[in-house]
């Protein structure tokens, strides 16, 4: 019997978080979130949740307008990588891209719970120590600076195309 032909129960599959995040540059800055997460002030890369029916690409572009207001057109990929949060207990697979900034729109509302956008050097950002959201902001910031750059068709999606977004 085809493994696929017979639906699962939901809880017989264990499910990480689907995760996506964008490192933008603009010279020797970068786009970062202040965000305010149960109370705290906490630093990020603009970064969010996969949605159903939507390319991994596609959830980069979407979460960097939504936490920030800038369209951007993504260049490469960064990397995938796995973390343990301590928060709520579950694995966390995060998917980085990278982009270059295209229009801001300063109008625009950004995503509950987002202070602002701002643009931060490396040693800024570094020096935020606990106050960043996770370890996998540094992790991709430092892959970034070391040149890990991957063709974007290094992340293929085969979903529909009216449903796969960029």
């Amino acid at each position: 019997m085809d493994e696929f032909s017979v639906p699962p129960q939901a809880a017989a599959i264990w499910c990480p978080h689907v995760t996506v995040a964008c490192v933008v540059a603009d010279g020797d800055r970068f786009l970062m979130v202040e965000e305010d997460i149960r109370g705290t002030r906490q630093f990020n890369q603009p970064a969010g949740h996969l949605e159903p029916g939507e390319s991994l690409a596609a959830a980069a572009v979407r979460e960097t307008l939504e936490e920030t207001g800038w369209d951007v057109a993504l260049d490469s990929f960064i990397g995938v990588q796995q973390w343990h949060s301590p928060v709520h207990g579950d694995q966390v697979v995060r998917f980085a891209f990278a982009g270059h900034p295209v229009a801001h729109h300063p109008e625009r509302k950004l995503d509950a719970g987002i202070v602002r956008a701002l643009w931060m050097s490396y040693a800024d950002i570094a020096a935020l120590g606990a106050r960043l959201r996770s370890p996998l902001v540094l992790t991709t910031l430092d892959d970034w600076l070391a040149g890990q750059r991957l063709p974007l068709a290094s992340v293929r999606s085969l979903l529909p195309a009216s449903s796969a977004g960029a």
